[in-house]
């Protein structure tokens, strides 16, 4: 638990530190951590960077912790990087247009995977 709340310091000082200049903090608002092990924050500055995150105890046997957060802010080019995350047991998973995605699948290869998964799955015993 003790490293998640430093990941959460660590993502806040990186948000922070990505600005060239010092810019006054619009909104620095801090929720918990509760009983629950559930907390919020979000932070905003005067540059345009914002950085919002909470966090809660899934209740199964293992406790995971679910993490749900966005951050926003403005690259060097002028353009505007959002991204919406979520990290779980199963790790980081983030959301952006920015985000390089795989080129589409050839016609053929989709064709031939199609195929395969079409064919009734075989009794090796």
């Amino acid at each position: 638990m003790r490293n998640v709340y430093g990941i959460v310091v660590l993502f806040a000082a990186i948000t922070l530190t990505t600005s060239q200049k010092t810019d006054a903090i619009l909104r620095n608002d801090f929720d918990g951590p509760h009983v629950d092990g559930s907390y919020k924050w979000a932070i905003q500055t005067e540059g345009g960077i914002y950085h919002e995150q909470r966090g809660s105890v899934q209740n199964n046997e293992a406790q995971n912790l679910l993490v749900e957060g966005q951050y926003q802010y403005t690259a060097p080019d002028g353009q505007v990087i959002r991204l919406l995350y979520t990290a779980d047991e199963n790790g980081f998973h983030p959301v952006g247009d920015h985000l390089p995605t795989p080129p589409p699948i050839p016609p053929l290869i989709q064709r031939a995977l199609d195929y395969l998964a079409s064919l009734p799955p075989k009794n090796y015993e």
